[in-house]
């Protein structure tokens, strides 16, 4: 029979179900991730900073991707570590702990999706109006897309806790590794037929929204590149786009796939994992995609490395 509190400020999370012989092996696993994702994000970030030649709005908008990551991975993967490490009954956290944590995650997957609108739309002006490239990509139409690629994130996400957080709780037990919207309005015992339905409709606007802007703007420059002769042009639109819809279809079937996970309640240990790895894979990957297919980043390493094997040899 089912233990019910009401309103407890206390909740407990189910976590990982690790046997204890691979106990510190899963840590480790998950401790060089997070080690490897704040190395090449933070490493990606000072980069531009520092390189007045990456000082572009291409380069500018895709900052925003690993900040994401960083602000994405730092509020769960510590917290995962430590639970590891307690008996299921120590797993304990407050509830506007738990609040918090849900708004980053959901935060995370949707400014993943509305970021890469903005970089399209970027790609889309520099390759099929490149006269005016310089006019409309300027500093402060750089500040709106990333303003508005993150408010509209914030309301979306805002919107969605808020109706989770007006909900009494009956419940005390997270059945997930992390805290997410699914996992908090399961703690009550009220109907949820209003958060299912805007839950509903947040993910079909998101989907639909994302990957509209992904295949018109990519289709106009398809047409751009096939009708353009200047072989140059086109190689380098082919290279700078091909990287952004790799880290796109990364993140979109990443997203699909935990989506479909949830409707499969039997398969619910192999779902708490592919729910941390989908914060874990695209982070890892993104500044290594972005790191090998820019020749700009490329240049700059080079550059760097060899004045440090310089300055070692001195």
């Amino acid at each position: 029979m089912e233990n019910y509190t009401l309103n407890s400020f206390t909740l407990q999370i189910e976590g990982l179900d690790v046997s204890e012989k691979f106990l510190y092996p899963v840590f480790f696993f998950f401790l060089l991730s997070y080690l490897g994702i704040m190395m090449l994000n933070v490493g990606i970030v000072i980069l531009i900073c520092m390189d007045r030649s990456l000082h572009q709005p291409m380069y500018l908008l895709f900052c925003n991707l690993p900040l994401n990551d960083i602000l994405g991975v730092s509020y769960m993967v510590p917290r995962l570590m430590s639970d590891i490490l307690l008996p299921p009954a120590e797993r304990l956290i407050g509830y506007y702990e738990c609040v918090v944590q849900a708004f980053c995650s959901h935060m995370l997957g949707t400014t993943s999706h509305t970021v890469l609108m903005i970089m399209a739309f970027d790609r889309y002006v520099a390759i099929c109006n490149p006269l005016r490239y310089s006019v409309i990509m300027t500093n402060r139409m750089v500040m709106k897309l990333t303003a508005s690629a993150w408010g509209s994130a914030l309301v979306l996400v805002g919107i969605l806790l808020g109706l989770t957080v007006r909900l009494s709780r009956c419940r005390t037990l997270i059945t997930n590794p992390f805290c997410d919207n699914v996992s908090l309005f399961k703690l009550s015992c009220e109907s949820v037929v209003i958060n299912n339905i805007y839950g509903l409709t947040f993910t079909v606007v998101l989907f639909t929204s994302s990957i509209g802007s992904i295949v018109f703007t990519y289709t106009r420059i398809t047409m751009v590149c096939l009708t353009s002769r200047n072989k140059s042009v086109n190689t380098k639109a082919l290279k700078t786009c091909s990287t952004h819809l790799v880290v796109y279809l990364i993140m979109l079937f990443c997203g699909i796939f935990i989506i479909a996970m949830h409707r499969f309640p039997q398969y619910s240990d192999q779902r708490k994992l592919s729910a941390i790895l989908i914060h874990i894979i695209p982070s890892s990957l993104n500044p290594i995609i972005y790191g090998v297919q820019t020749k700009e980043i490329q240049k700059f390493l080079s550059k760097f490395f060899q004045s440090r094997k310089i300055f070692s040899w001195s």
